[in-house]
């Protein structure tokens, strides 16, 4: 097998840009990173400095300038390209400039297009045009999902004959079971008690947490008193409302804990094991790695009937409308009492998480890689 070189954008590695731990984004690159070069990669890591005072990057080699720079001179200069000694340059974070070798971009969903009122701010319409502007830079497009090309087409204008579908995945160490006095340890440092209802993300207006605390909130009391409702995730953008209803049901006596920083894979593994039932009912999803990971980590899900999640599932979840706190509370109040569904839902899970495995989506991205560069 030819190798070949591989410029990758680790941006979303670099402490300068990632403060609060790694996003979806940030660990999607890290799997390619390490996984890579054992798929006939040579991998050149590149990373575009803040300033002055980061030239010298923690992870990768720095770009010749910092993005923005960049970004108006490849608008402005259409016949300028950025040249660096690798044969293809992969984009991980939207972050696309001109390059004089083929350039391949991971578009990860197109919601801040679609929805711009979910992040808001005086420079969404700015920051909009130019994700449409330097979705043209590349020369292929990975989609997370065969639902995501409809949108991908339609709000960054990518012609669908330049887009292959890389699904996401876990690493292979989820499928395996944790020492239980791990799991025990975990629950106790944060005041757990096992068989929780669990939700992961940002807390942002798409993952839909209001309606998730909705629908704990009208469970029979019974079920609240033996099971606590647990959100994990830092607190993102327009998250001051359900911040402050976090707040209000724990103060009213509710059994609702927030974990807002849980540090390291590990650490979240644990915290999925000693969890009852997996709730995420998100409005709109490129993908859905959570769903994945309680998969992997034998625990029931509750997700939603639209967009991507379907597709991840594969009827190994209850799906229901993310609209509808009844359809939520319903199906998380039947995961925590009918034992029979809950085990043809875990076993379901972990079958399809066997199915979708990191190890795949590099495979899978070299192909991308091999097949641009007509290798």
């Amino acid at each position: 097998m030819t190798k070949i070189s591989v410029g990758l954008s680790t941006n979303l590695l670099e402490p300068e840009y990632v403060k609060l731990g790694l996003d979806g984004i940030g660990v999607y690159t890290s799997v390619l990173l390490d996984g890579l070069p054992r798929h006939g990669c040579e991998v050149q890591p590149w990373s575009y400095p803040l300033g002055s005072s980061n030239k010298r990057m923690a992870v990768g080699k720095p770009l010749p300038a910092a993005h923005k720079f960049t970004l108006l001179r490849d608008v402005a200069m259409p016949l300028w390209r950025t040249r660096l000694p690798v044969d293809i340059f992969h984009a991980t974070d939207y972050r696309i400039n001109r390059m004089s070798c083929p350039v391949v971009a991971t578009l990860h969903d197109a919601i801040p297009m679609k929805f711009p009122e979910w992040y808001g701010g005086a420079m969404r319409k700015v920051k909009n045009h130019f994700l449409r502007k330097t979705a043209g830079f590349a020369d292929h497009v990975i989609a997370l999902s065969h639902f995501s090309i409809t949108e991908l087409v339609e709000c960054f204008g990518v012609d669908e004959k330049r887009i292959s579908v890389v699904h996401c995945g876990v690493a292979s160490q989820w499928l395996q079971p944790l020492p239980v006095e791990q799991v025990e340890t975990a629950m106790a440092k944060h005041g757990l008690r096992p068989g929780y209802f669990l939700f992961v993300g940002t807390l942002q207006p798409r993952k839909n947490v209001e309606r998730i605390l909705d629908a704990y909130l009208k469970l029979p009391a019974e079920i609240k008193k033996e099971r606590q409702l647990v959100i994990v995730g830092r607190a993102g953008w327009r998250c001051d409302e359900v911040l402050a209803r976090l707040k209000g049901a724990k103060e009213a006596g509710e059994n609702v804990v927030w974990l807002n920083y849980v540090s390291g894979e590990a650490a979240l593994r644990q915290i999925y094991a000693g969890a009852g039932v997996f709730v995420f009912p998100s409005l709109h999803e490129g993908f859905g790695i959570p769903v994945v990971e309680a998969f992997a980590s034998g625990v029931p899900v509750v997700t939603s009937n639209t967009t991507s999640l379907p597709e991840v599932s594969l009827g190994a979840a209850l799906e229901v409308n993310p609209l509808s706190v009844q359809e939520i509370g319903t199906a998380m109040q039947d995961l925590s009492t009918d034992d029979a569904l809950r085990q043809r839902c875990i076993a379901a899970g972990k079958e399809r998480a066997a199915q979708l495995t990191w190890r795949q989506t590099v495979e899978k991205t070299a192909e991308v890689y091999r097949a641009v560069l007509g290798r």
